[in-house]
């Protein structure tokens, strides 16, 4: 379905393009911390896992390079444990196009605070979905199949669903050992790390959540161009779903990340709704995300 929507969009716009990868990532590693270790290291570092990132076959179907996922990543140094072995945080964001206008909406936007990897310089990122072979990869490779997993949800009815068991088995195959020394992959160290992610996404309690994420994108923002108010009613019972979802799985970590990527956008949106529609969003939202009350009562201005 992604793929005939995008396909639809760029022949109508008359462009053509070679075959490409599935994500389009922008990187940046900041290495200001580690300062016993030569800048250069990191500048390779962040040529690799660029490379890394947009070179690798992550899925079996072809993209065209107008249909690549836009991505930026941001890799900070926290502390250099060692010449070699580092603790960073991981900034990741995600959009994907709006049908009809000239306007990417953010599809993930989330920090990972518990990063952990070995590198030296020129080694090189590699990925397997049944062998694991160092941490820094398998983080970055979890992270593109949420982001793929998303994309795919935001276009077709829970069409993330492989990518998300993939995230899962990414998770399944971290050694014990290996987890033990790289926080973030086993569900008994924190309930917002990646095995909680993974965990959400699958999760039948949170299906609601996913159902709603393809009718806020594509019968929601993918209509406003030709309906705006047909597609803020899809909308705005979206947010009804979410808040149904809040209330069966409380503090849910996908339902928190939704709401630090999408919150602007929201209130956009709801600015140029009817009354019933911003009460009704300043109540769910209030309740949902409640250290942003301020900003969606703001619709009311």
């Amino acid at each position: 379905m992604r793929k005939q929507f995008l396909l639809l969009s760029i022949l109508s716009l008359g462009f053509t393009g070679l075959t490409a990868q599935e994500v389009n990532f922008t990187v940046k590693v900041n290495g200001q911390k580690a300062t016993s270790v030569d800048p250069k290291v990191f500048a390779t570092l962040e040529n690799t896992i660029q490379e890394f990132l947009n070179s690798t076959k992550w899925t079996e179907d072809v993209f065209e390079t107008e249909e690549r996922i836009n991505c930026n990543l941001l890799l900070t140094i926290s502390e250099e444990r060692s010449a070699t072995n580092f603790k960073a945080d991981l900034a990741i964001q995600s959009s994907r196009p709006v049908y009809g206008v000239e306007y990417e909406t953010p599809m993930f936007n989330h920090l990972d605070k518990e990063v952990t990897f070995d590198y030296e310089q020129y080694q090189p990122l590699q990925f397997s979905k049944n062998l694991f072979q160092d941490n820094l990869s398998s983080v970055l490779a979890y992270y593109v199949y949420i982001v793929i997993g998303l994309d795919y949800d935001s276009f077709s009815l829970l069409g993330g669903e492989p990518y998300f068991k993939t995230a899962q088995e990414i998770v399944n195959t971290v050694p014990e050992n290996v987890a033990a020394g790289n926080p973030g992959w086993r569900s008994q160290e924190s309930n917002r790390n990646r095995y909680w992610l993974m965990e959400n996404l699958l999760s039948p309690r949170v299906r609601p959540f996913r159902q709603g994420f393809y009718n806020y994108h594509r019968l929601g923002l993918d209509v406003m161009y030709k309906d705006p108010n047909g597609g803020r009613a899809v909308i705005a019972q979206t947010i009804e779903d979410l808040g149904r979802v809040n209330q069966s799985y409380p503090n849910a970590m996908i339902v928190q990340i939704f709401n630090n990527t999408k919150n602007a956008e929201i209130v956009e949106i709801f600015k140029g709704g009817t009354l019933e529609e911003k009460n009704k969003l300043v109540e769910i939202m209030g309740r949902v995300d409640p250290t942003r009350a301020n900003a969606y009562r703001s619709v009311r201005n």
